[in-house]
């Protein structure tokens, strides 16, 4: 099981009464809650952040309902069940997530969240003290501020407190965003090689094509509010999708297209990034 959407609608209310503004309408989607790692890309106000943002109740369907875990959710407050345990299902990681720092150690930043969720701190410390040494954050930085850390660190440590309750699917909102690239790397990286281990769904709100076609194993476009194609990176950017979602061509296809051009070498798309390309061509070289 996982998170289903039926005929999903939301409109945000506007300033008068009955000129609210759509944001996503008619959803119907499906989301395992294994072995998914999905990007959900679009251009801006195309309805990416609303969409997500209902899949773990943040927002509440105008219309339609949402299954999450067998718990449905509809726009009527009263007859929802509590969101909590849905929340604990179901982790979201926002966007700059170290603004929500606020304890005076990173180890009681990490823990707070899993007490909040019913672990025994002896337990939550545990788990913390795996998920830094998992993110790369040096036991000795637990004792210390969060405020006095880089600002990559206080990202990994805000990400480290919704890993340590250990969701069953994550919900990511542009987790790379101002960072330099070294840092998006790692911290893709460190998601991905949870997703491979522990085979749990994850959901990615992204505009970096690259990191698409590098990692997502499905792709959901939203434009103009509704789901506008749902499919493999490859159905995606083979196809004039990418062109008609009004996404941009990952820089190693684009590569591929010019080499393909100039030099009629005939490769296929099955390189997942230039790196990758790259080695292959070197590798054929050196041969």
């Amino acid at each position: 099981m996982g998170i289903s959407f039926n005929q999903v609608s939301h409109i945000y209310p506007g300033i008068k009464r009955g000129q609210g503004v759509v944001a996503i309408k008619d959803i119907k989607l499906n989301i395992k809650s294994e072995n998914e790692f999905i990007c959900v890309v679009g251009q801006t106000g195309s309805g990416k952040s609303t969409l997500v943002q209902h899949m773990n109740g943040l927002l509440l369907p105008t219309e339609g309902s949402i299954n999450i875990f067998d718990n449905v959710i509809t726009s009527n407050k009263r007859k929802n069940p509590k969101l909590k345990p849905i929340r604990k299902k179901v982790g979201f990681v926002f966007q700059f997530p170290e603004y929500q720092l606020f304890e005076e150690t990173v180890l009681k930043d990490i823990i707070f969240a899993p007490k909040i969720f019913g672990m025994k701190e002896a337990e939550a410390i545990d788990k913390a003290k795996k998920v830094a040494k998992e993110l790369r954050i040096d036991e000795d930085i637990l004792k210390k501020s969060p405020f006095n850390l880089s600002g990559g660190q206080m990202r990994k440590v805000a990400i480290a407190g919704i890993l340590a309750y250990e969701p069953e699917i994550l919900l990511l909102d542009e987790p790379t965003r101002g960072l330099d690239p070294q840092g998006q790397n790692e911290i893709m990286e460190i998601f991905y090689n949870r997703f491979k281990e522990t085979k749990k769904s994850m959901v990615v709100i992204t505009h970096d094509m690259d990191l698409v076609y590098k990692y997502a194993t499905r792709v959901i476009v939203m434009k103009d509010e509704k789901l506008f194609f749902d499919g493999t990176p490859k159905e995606v950017f083979a196809s004039n999708v990418y062109k008609d979602g009004h996404l941009s061509k990952p820089s190693v296809l684009k590569l591929i297209d010019h080499l393909n051009s100039k030099l009629n070498l005939n490769l296929s798309y099955d390189f997942n990034d230039e790196d990758e390309l790259l080695a292959f061509l070197g590798g054929g070289v050196n041969e």
